[in-house]
């Protein structure tokens, strides 16, 4: 997600909340409106990513949704969801990313896209693309859709790989096609690549790949362990050495496409010595909402179960983003125990996943083993050194109940050299 800072000298006001230069606070006494509680004092968010629906034709066994997928009878109206955009933009969001699932299988998308826009803010669809139609692109741009994000499997080369990770067969032409519709009209492109050990071995005919297409950005995104991932992690987890390779190749095509498209990489936690920053903070920069309105600090944040999450049903946004018991639980550092509470680097990354700590550790206020300092980092670390080395298992594919597992045949990692 792009880092966009807030537009400077902004004010908005409803209620007791205001906003300015990005910065908001929340009244103690609406009486007194000079004198606001020094623990409102947030800033607001940048980014909403909406999770329009659960329903997905693809069943990617690292699917960042709940294993419990909600179910279309939940969904949030489109009513719900235009009054949600509006909110969004009032409350100082810059941005949005409508997800899914995939959001496609909406068929109001259109309508929020438009109040999206006509609410001021920029656009962004994430899809697997297969569902898409160019008359319905073209629609979508005329709407106000700003960006378009493609997720792939692997390369067109490797096709039949994509459709054995994805669980849908003739996916990588579909998205090919409307990888171009996207550039013919005039729309930025993004690519998007999860990476594990069946298509680590694809990192660079991935880069190569997208700038073919006319991509401006390229995220080559190790799979992060959480929800469908983590109940796949023996099957994905590539080896130490691979990664390594694939992460010299990365430098290494970046230097050679400079100037010509932007390469982002997330590392696996399982490899790292310091974890990546928990949202960039929780509770800091990011809002999500899931197809039945849950608002939520991150994607992964229902994994931790003692949380309780406000609906946007019953709540304004505003109200939530500021005083909601999941965004205040974990937000700054005043929850933190040691070592992260006097580590000089808990305002880089903040102790790390919460859910990640929760899941691994049974306390979501616990330091993330991915950290060095975590006492639990070796005993974690080998864990990846193990299934990693191990013939990986059937995939448990992403549907509602589960899956039927299917051979996982692995392919040839990227040579340690690279």
């Amino acid at each position: 997600m792009n880092e966009i800072a807030p537009s400077p000298g902004g004010h908005v006001k409803e209620g007791t909340i205001t906003m300015d230069a990005g910065e908001m606070r929340c009244d103690a006494n609406p009486s007194s409106p000079t004198a606001p509680d020094p623990s409102c004092v947030v800033r607001a968010p940048i980014g909403l990513l909406a999770e329009l629906t659960h329903r997905c034709p693809l069943q990617c066994p690292y699917c960042s949704n709940p294993l419990e997928l909600e179910k279309v009878n939940v969904e949030l109206s489109t009513e719900d969801w235009q009054k949600v955009m509006r909110q969004a933009a009032q409350l100082g969001i810059l941005q949005v990313h409508l997800s899914g699932g995939e959001p496609t299988a909406r068929r109001d998308l259109e309508e929020i896209v438009k109040t999206a826009a006509e609410s001021g803010l920029y656009t962004n669809l994430i899809t697997a693309a297969v569902l898409l139609k160019r008359e319905r692109l073209e629609k979508l741009k005329e709407c106000g859709l700003d960006h378009v994000q493609i997720s792939i499997q692997d390369v067109d080369t490797q096709a039949e790989n994509a459709d054995r990770i994805a669980g849908y067969k003739g996916g990588s032409a579909k998205k090919k096609e409307v990888a171009g519709w996207v550039r013919e009209l005039g729309m930025p492109l993004t690519i998007n690549a999860p990476i594990h050990r069946h298509n680590i071995h694809s990192v660079e005919a991935i880069i190569n790949y997208a700038v073919e297409l006319g991509a401006g950005r390229v995220e080559i995104a190790h799979v992060q362990y959480y929800a469908w991932a983590l109940k796949n992690r023996s099957s994905l987890m590539p080896t130490r050495d691979a990664f390594m390779a694939a992460a010299r190749l990365v430098e290494r095509k970046r230097e050679e496409l400079k100037g010509i498209i932007v390469i982002d990489a997330v590392v696996p936690d399982y490899y790292a010595k310091y974890p990546k920053p928990c949202m960039g903070g929780w509770g800091k920069g990011i809002i999500n909402i899931t197809p039945s309105g849950r608002v939520l600090p991150c994607h992964a944040a229902e994994s931790i179960t003692h949380l309780e999450f406000d609906n946007v049903r019953d709540k304004p946004l505003a109200d939530i983003w500021l005083n909601g018991d999941a965004f205040q639980k974990y937000r700054g550092t005043s929850w933190m125990k040691e070592p992260c509470r006097t580590c000089p680097r808990r305002e880089i990354d903040y102790g790390g996943c919460r859910c990640q700590a929760f899941a691994l550790t049974g306390d979501a206020a616990n330091t993330d083993p991915a950290c060095s300092l975590s006492p639990l980092h070796e005993e974690w670390a080998k864990v990846a050194d193990v299934e990693s080395h191990q013939s990986p298992p059937a995939f448990v594919y992403r549907r509602p109940g589960g899956a039927t597992p299917k051979p996982a045949a692995e392919k040839t990692p990227v040579s340690s050299d690279a």
